[in-house]
C-alpha cells in the first residue's frame, strides 16, 4: 500500500505555504493535524527549495526544524527531515528524525552521505540538477526517463560507496526539480522505470506549477490550491498504480480519499 507524507514546512518562503507554519507551535500543531488526517510519515522542512529560492544558514534551518521533529516524534510520528545539510541532518536524526530527505541527492553537501550512513537513518535521494536559484538552467534532456534512471542509479551507487545499503535508500524523480513542463509529464510516464531499479519510490507532485500550467486558461499562479490538490491526488493515485512507496503531498485527506477510491475500483470492493 503506498504511503502518504504530510508537508510541514517550517518556513517563510516556501511556494505554497511559506510562513503559515513558521512559528514551531504552528508547525507541530499542523504535523498533528497532518497525522489526524492519515499521514503515515510527516517531512519537516525549514529551508525552502521553490525555484529562485536563496540557501540559509543551516543554523538557522536547524533552529526551525529541531523543535518541530522533537515534538512530532516524541508523539510517535515516523518523522523526515527536508535538508540539503549534514549538520542539520544529523541533529535531526537525534531529535528524532528517522528518514532524512535530501533533494540533492548527496550532492549539495559532501559529508551529507557519509553522515547518513553513520546516522543509521535511511536517506531520500532526490534527482538533482543544480540549486534553486538556478534550477532550470540544466533542465536539458535528450531522453528524460533514461537519463533520470542513470541519474539516479548513480546517486544509490554513492549512497553505497559511503556505506549506505540499498535497503535504507528511497528514490525520487524530483519533479519540478530541474524540469521544465512536459519534462516532469515524461518523468511520471517513466516513473515505472524508476520503480524498476530496485529501492522504495517516493513521488512528490503536490501543487506544484506543472499541474498549473495544465488547468490553467490564464496564469498558472492563478489556478487555486484547491484545483492543485485534486490535481495531486490524481497523480498520486496514478504513481500508487506505477508502484511508488509513498507520495509527498500538503492535502493528506484529499490523497488519502483518492487512494482508498483507486484501491476500492481494482478490488471490486472496500
Amino acid at each position: 500500500m503506498t504511503l502518504v507524507m504530510g508537508i510541514v514546512n517550517v518556513t517563510p518562503d516556501s511556494f505554497s505555504d511559506g510562513g503559515r507554519y513558521l512559528d514551531a507551535e504552528a508547525a507541530i500543531a499542523h504535523g498533528r493535524a497532518l497525522r489526524a488526517a492519515g499521514a503515515d510519515l510527516l517531512d519537516v522542512g525549514g529551508e525552502s527549495t521553490r525555484p529562485g529560492a536563496q540557501r540559509i544558514d543551516p543554523l538557522r534551518e536547524s533552529e526551525r526544524v529541531l523543535p518541530v521533529i522533537a515534538a512530532l516524534a516524541g508523539d510517535g510520528a515516523i518523522v523526515s527531515v527536508d535538508t540539503m545539510n549534514a549538520s542539520t541532518a544529523i541533529a535531526a536524526v537525534d531529535a528524532g528524525a528517522r528518514i532524512v530527505n535530501d533533494v540533492s541527492g548527496g550532492l549539495a553537501d559532501p559529508g551529507m552521505l557519509a553522515a547518513v550512513a553513520a546516522s543509521g537513518a535511511d536517506v531520500v535521494l532526490q534527482h538533482w540538477r543544480g540549486p534553486s536559484d538556478d534550477m532550470y538552467a540544466q533542465a536539458e534532456y535528450g531522453d528524460v526517463e533514461a537519463e533520470l534512471a542513470a541519474e539516479l542509479e548513480e546517486r544509490m551507487a554513492a549512497a553505497g560507496r559511503a556505506g549506505i545499503s540499498p535497503d535504507r535508500v528511497i528514490l525520487d524523480p524530483g519533479i519540478g526539480f530541474g524540469k521544465r513542463g512536459d519534462q516532469n509529464w515524461q518523468t511520471l510516464r517513466g516513473l515505472e522505470r524508476i520503480v524498476a531499479i530496485g529501492p522504495r519510490v517516493l513521488v512528490g507532485t503536490s501543487r506544484k506549477r506543472f499541474l498549473a500550467e495544465l488547468l490553467a486558461t490564464g496564469v498558472p499562479a492563478e489556478v487555486t490550491e484547491a484545483r492543485r490538490d485534486l490535481a495531486t491526488a490524481v497523480t498520486s493515485v496514478l504513481a500508487a498504480r506505477a508502484g511508488a512507496w509513498a507520495v509527498r503531498v500538503h492535502d493528506v485527506a484529499a490523497t488519502r480519499d483518492a487512494l482508498a477510491v483507486a484501491r476500492a475500483w481494482e478490488r471490486g470492493g472496500a
